[in-house]
């Protein structure tokens, strides 16, 4: 609309200047300039409408982000411990701030672009955005969330921070546009479930930007793709009705048709109408099984469910304090000691870092947070996997006086050298976090790295930080959780005492539903602890 006063501008400045000093001289020319300048005044209005249409959009977008920005920075952690606020954080940084960018820049204002450029490098980008609606999905499966209760930020172990309830509500768009996530990687199952939700809300009455008839065929051939004809024909002849010239609808549903009409023939039954107003249902189809063999048992652990702790297990639990066998730097204040588990022997100690050591770490860790990576089994190259969804940083005792205070504390309660331990690794799990079952130690003989310092002979895990819900460390194997309690460690031998590897010691982090979850944990080897932990004869001494 700019561009076009300008043009107008210029227009008349051409048709009055070659002729300028004549132009008192005569009525009718005059008259001339006087429709023109109507025309200029109307297109002057349009122009005004135009930019104050576009300043009261640009205005609620302010005022919108102004509340929710004063919500999330009062408490970052806190607003981004909801997976939902996350994932829209994503979202809205990547594609909605895209989209008011180009509205503002419709008419250039210096100011608010060169700020824009300044912070755009980083913004995050489609793979964050993309990763962190994978994220909710995750989080979906592992705690049996439906898509409704989901969409409206009801999740198990929320709860308020510093009294404030945060606005974390997924709009028709956003469940439309995790659908859609899930179809393109042919993922159908989610698919439906969030294109049933967009629809279920479109059809309450929610006002959305998406249209009826883009969900239809999203929801229609992703139905289909789960297998189920009749439903996949009822829904594409509610888009043909909605949009009768919706060309890749009327030949899928003479497709569809046409394979019902074969499969009933087939079974010797006659064909029978689709209702056309069948009730949307939720979770109707049977989640895919994938590449993990454990997940229903590992999943259910991460739920608290299926926990094998029974009295008998139980009553052979103690707590002791531990002095690192008469240690002088534990003689006045041992080390609080609690069995988690007794076969394989999990302890957990307590108060095994203060507030301020946790606080010292996460600090020094910040800067240096990278994508956590697994090493290929087939390659023994480091690479990042989506199985392991978190953040790691590498601290050396010499970066700082706590670190190596937090090495020297591991080595007097565990009673082994970390002369030849790895650095400490502090990881952070944000949205959906996890790392699934594995195995600390190294099943490959030939590793380059075991010939030094040998295998991961034991784990050490300390806890930064509590989790409000999920984030559990599960062993599927003989059904043990530990859940996160900040400032306390867990311990355990992955290797028996004769260096075969311990395989009930598979474990996994739970994905983080509520909350931010912060850990550092030393891996332990095997060189130098020929004193301290001989070797047995048998595998299980």
């Amino acid at each position: 609309m700019a561009t076009f006063l300008v043009l107008t501008l210029l227009t008349l400045w051409s048709f009055s200047s070659p002729v300028q000093a004549e132009i008192f001289t005569s009525i009718g020319q005059m008259t001339d300039l006087i429709f023109a300048e109507r025309e200029l005044v109307q297109s002057l209005k349009e122009y005004i409408e135009a930019e104050e249409l576009k300043l009261e959009a640009v205005k609620s977008w302010a005022d919108k982000l102004d509340l929710l920005t004063r919500a999330s920075t009062s408490d970052p952690e806190g607003f981004l411990a909801h997976p939902v606020n996350a994932y829209k954080l994503m979202k809205r940084l990547n594609t909605e701030w895209s989209e008011l960018e180009s509205l503002v820049l419709q008419d250039p204002s210096d100011g608010f672009i060169s700020n824009m450029s300044v912070h755009r490098q980083y913004f995050p980008d489609e793979e964050d955005e993309k990763g962190a609606a994978k994220a909710l999905l995750r989080l979906q499966d592992t705690y049996k969330l439906d898509s409704e209760s989901f969409s409206k930020g009801k999740l198990p172990g929320q709860r308020q921070h510093s009294g404030v309830r945060y606005n974390a509500e997924l709009t028709v768009d956003d469940c439309f546009d995790m659908g859609k996530l899930a179809y393109n990687e042919n993922d159908y199952y989610h698919s439906v479930l969030w294109m049933q939700q967009a629809l279920r809300q479109m059809d309450s009455g929610e006002d959305a930007k998406t249209l009826k008839a883009d969900i239809l065929d999203y929801l229609s051939y992703s139905v289909y793709q789960m297998g189920d004809l009749p439903r996949a024909i009822e829904l594409t002849r509610r888009l043909v009705a909605i949009d009768p010239s919706h060309q890749r609808a009327g030949t899928n549903l003479r497709y569809f048709e046409r394979l019902l009409s074969k499969e009933l023939r087939d079974l010797g039954r006659s064909q029978q109408e689709p209702a056309d107003e069948r009730p949307i249902q939720l979770d109707t189809y049977e989640r895919p099984k994938d590449y993990l063999p454990e997940r229903e048992v590992y999943e259910a652990l991460c739920r608290g469910e299926g926990v094998k702790m029974t009295p008998k297990r139980l009553s052979r639990l103690f707590c002791r304090y531990q002095d690192g066998n008469r240690n002088p730097r534990l003689l006045l204040k041992p080390m609080k000691e609690e069995d988690e588990w007794d076969s394989p022997h999990i302890v957990r100690f307590l108060e095994a870092l203060s507030d301020e050591e946790i606080e010292k770490i996460k600090e020094l860790a910040k800067p240096n947070l990278a994508r956590a990576t697994v090493r290929d089994p087939n390659t023994g190259v480091l690479t990042v996997a989506h199985y392991r969804v978190s953040k790691s940083a590498w601290l050396e005792g010499e970066d700082d006086p706590v670190i190596a205070r937090v090495n020297q504390r591991i080595e007097d309660v565990t009673g082994l050298s970390v002369n030849t331990a790895e650095l400490l690794q502090v990881a952070n799990y944000g949205v959906g976090g996890q790392y699934e079952p594995h195995y600390d130690f190294s099943r490959r003989p030939f590793d380059s790295n075991l010939k030094v310092d040998g295998n991961r002979l034991a784990t050490y895990l300390n806890y930064m930080s509590d989790v409000e819900a999920g984030g559990a460390t599960v062993f599927p194997d003989f059904g043990a959780a530990i859940w996160p309690r900040k400032g306390t460690a867990v311990f355990w031998y992955n290797l028996f005492k004769s260096g075969e590897g311990d395989y009930r010691t598979r474990h996994a982090a739970c994905p983080v539903l509520v909350g931010s979850k912060w850990v550092s944990n030393k891996w332990i080897h095997e060189r130098g602890q020929e004193f301290r932990r001989p070797c047995g004869l048998t595998e299980v001494d």
